[in-house]
């Protein structure tokens, strides 16, 4: 059997599921690879001043650069927000497992001594997102109820934790974070100025075997349920997706659950009202061709 290689995403998941032993007793042969990003920010810098790059890439390009897999190293799994994903299976850059989706505690934050108080506060000004990724969008979207279009001014700042050290050191008035970088952020000193949660979509690249797939989700779901039980027991394995610089200043067992896989189907439905959300605020040049019935394996 073939190494099943599995790209965790900042959730416990996965850790669980490695830990106790649930993916080895569902018969899954497998590695977890971890997150090159995290170990430092340099390319996303500008190394005189410090600042965030202009950085024009993001999730959909690693997608489209690895054939579906995601990062420099291959993946069998990997997960991006439901936008990224349902973008690029349209555009028969893999496809998407339509049998399960997640939901991830994100929001808008700034500095403890920002003046920015409320979502009207940030018209005008940068926001630090990921181009093409989960903050992108919903950045748009928590933000459309309180401002028009071009009221919204994003800053596509790179890699998630570097936009953490930018929006820390003040080098953006407010960044969107999500999962682990959430609760960073906010033991650090961050005020939340709107919640901006979104769901993440799994893409599996061709060739990968539907029973591995289906053993890895096994795993998943088990980790689930110990989760909602007693996450308590399980927010040490939070260190895992931690910068190593910032290991030392927060206190993972403060944490919240974090990122929650729902094993419910990413419908029809989802799938092309999300085709229509994203094309009608002219995030890609193009449509996708594929319907829903090629790009999802549901």
């Amino acid at each position: 059997m073939a190494e099943f290689i599995i790209r965790p995403h900042g959730r416990l998941h996965d850790w669980i599921a490695d830990s106790q032993g649930y993916f080895r007793e569902e018969g899954l042969s497998y590695r977890l690879v971890g997150d090159e990003e995290r170990e430092n920010r340099a390319k996303d810098v500008d190394p005189a001043t410090g600042a965030l790059r202009d950085v024009r890439s993001g999730a959909y390009e690693m997608y489209q650069q690895g054939g579906g897999a995601k990062g420099e190293k291959h993946s069998d799994i990997s997960c991006a927000c439901h936008w990224t994903v349902n973008e690029a299976v349209a555009k028969n850059v893999g496809r998407m497992w339509g049998s399960a989706y997640s939901v991830m505690p994100a929001a808008i934050m700034v500095r403890q001594d920002s003046s920015i108080r409320k979502p009207a506060d940030l018209a005008g000004l940068e926001i630090g997102v990921g181009y093409r990724s989960g903050s992108h969008y919903t950045t748009i979207q928590a933000l459309e109820p309180f401002l028009k279009g071009d009221q919204i001014k994003l800053k596509f700042g790179g890699m998630p934790w570097a936009r953490v050290d930018a929006a820390l050191d003040g080098d953006v008035p407010a960044t969107t974070v999500w999962g682990p970088a959430l609760y960073v952020c906010e033991q650090l000193g961050m005020r939340k100025i709107v919640d901006a949660s979104f769901m993440g979509a799994f893409m599996i690249p061709p060739l990968t075997p539907t029973e591995d797939i289906e053993r890895y989700f096994r795993g998943l779901k088990r980790a689930q349920l110990d989760i909602d039980l007693a996450p308590e027991q399980y927010k040490h394995l939070y260190s895992n997706e931690l910068p190593p610089r910032y290991k030392d200043r927060v206190d993972v067992r403060l944490f919240g659950p974090g990122e929650r896989v729902v094993f419910l189907p990413y419908s029809r439905e989802s799938f092309e009202s999300t085709q229509r959300w994203i094309h009608e605020r002219d995030i890609f040049e193009s449509a996708g061709t594929s319907d829903y019935q090629s790009a999802v394996i549901a």
